[in-house]
């Protein structure tokens, strides 16, 4: 299907930064053939009108867990470990296949109508977030989350069952797969060289939560003596290109070893936030030139999966922290968004930017908005303006799966109605309005 965005104000890359300006887009299959010149040989079989409008590169959510999003706005205000072992731990004790779908589906229609278009998830239920990225069209890579003791059973069976996910979805290019060891606290040395030994095998990347809270730097400290990132280290999870979650408490030396191993790290600013872990270390990090990118994280501990809110965030919370404007731009904001993301998950020759050749990975913006009116500096309005509700249209692989706001893949009203049904059979359907 050919596809020409025309007359589209777009969001280029240019040299290390982004520009904007007027161009057409033509796609064809699932790429971007020509940005600006027509090709020699193309059929048009849809033109999407450009005028105020404005398409950028679909952003990259690099840490999700999107099962979650059944569990938003019902394990509020608690400590981490209370939080995790307290309230979200017997939550999914409860999860049958069917609520790790539904909640996946609704996940993937959030990030979609907020211009996400792919998604690095960590989730627990496996062939239930596959079935739902391929249904809906979105991008994702997985990871079925792996917890073990050395080489117990369980931690086997878990490493056996990410094979099988990845092996089933071998028809499906939009899916990728990557180890997923949960975090220092609940892999312990013994699995975590396990787990790196088979990635190496495996030719498979690590995803991983480090360093998110002072109680696992202390449980970290007093069983092994060293840092969650030093941990990781010695046992062999950055011996692949690895993406580390969270990174807040981190000390000077981590960063060193994060820079020197190539880890790609995400900062979750809400959730990180929220449950009272602090803010991790961006600018210091962008400095030492560690590969920063972002994400949402769950909903049970962001209660959103919006990039645009966490972009928003992300400009603000380290100028106020470190009291200096300048220690983090809206520019480098954007690309920790977009091709930070991408290679983080080993994807940017085919996604993060607006390249002929790339994959078509688009959303687009309506800009008669009041969030982004006026358009004095739109690269400004991205990052400290925008909300996700400017997001019209989005192209994933070259397909349309959203059209002025509506989600074509998916039957929204139906997941809406089986989310509802999953909170009311769980008991967590407290209407507390």
């Amino acid at each position: 299907m050919g596809i020409v965005l025309k007359n589209i104000l777009a969001l280029l890359p240019e040299n290390d930064s982004d520009v904007i300006r007027e161009t057409d887009i033509y796609i064809e299959g699932d790429r971007i053939v020509s940005i600006g010149k027509r090709p020699e040989v193309f059929s048009e079989d849809k033109v999407i009108d450009g005028k105020d409008r404005l398409a950028i590169p679909g952003l990259v959510n690099c840490h999700t867990h999107s099962y979650m999003s059944f569990m938003r706005n019902v394990a509020d205000d608690l400590s981490f470990m209370d939080w995790l072992f307290g309230t979200i731990d017997p939550i999914e004790q409860q999860m049958t296949d069917e609520d790790t779908y539904w909640g996946a589906c609704l996940a993937i229609i959030e990030m979609m109508k907020s211009g996400t278009t792919c998604f690095n998830d960590m989730q627990m239920n496996i062939h239930q977030t596959t079935r739902a990225v391929k249904e809906s069209g979105m991008r994702a890579v997985i990871s079925r989350g792996l917890v073990g003791s050395g080489n117990d059973e369980a931690g086997q069976m878990r490493l056996k069952q990410a094979y099988e996910e990845r092996d089933a979805a071998a028809d499906c290019d939009r899916l990728t797969f990557m180890l997923g060891p949960h975090a220092p606290y609940t892999c312990d040395d013994g699995f975590m060289r396990i787990v790196s030994e088979e990635a190496k095998k495996n030719n498979m990347r690590i995803h991983v939560h480090l360093s998110e809270s002072e109680s696992e730097i202390e449980q970290i400290r007093e069983k092994y003596h060293c840092t969650p990132i030093e941990m990781a280290e010695k046992n062999g999870l950055f011996d692949v290109p690895a993406v580390a979650a969270h990174c807040v408490q981190i000390t000077e030396d981590d960063m060193d070893i994060l820079r020197r191993r190539n880890v790609s790290v995400v900062t979750n600013p809400a959730s990180n936030m929220k449950l009272g872990n602090g803010f991790a270390p961006v600018p210091e990090m962008l400095k030492k030139g560690i590969n920063v990118c972002i994400g949402t994280d769950g909903a049970a501990s962001n209660n959103s999966l919006n990039l645009f809110h966490e972009m928003s965030l992300l400009a603000l919370i380290h100028k106020g922290v470190k009291r200096t404007p300048q220690c983090i731009s809206a520019g480098e904001v954007i690309r920790i968004a977009t091709i930070n993301g991408a290679k983080a998950l080993g994807l940017e020759k085919e996604i993060g930017s607006l390249e002929e050749g790339k994959k078509a990975d688009i959303a687009i913006l309506n800009l008669n908005t009041a969030s982004l009116t006026p358009r004095n500096n739109l690269i400004a309005g991205l990052s400290y303006s925008a909300n996700g509700s400017e997001v019209e249209t989005v192209i994933i692989d070259g397909k349309i799966t959203m059209e002025d706001r509506k989600i074509l893949t998916m039957d929204e009203e139906l997941v809406y109605k089986k989310i509802d049904e999953i909170i009311v059979r769980m008991g967590l359907d407290k209407k507390e309005y």
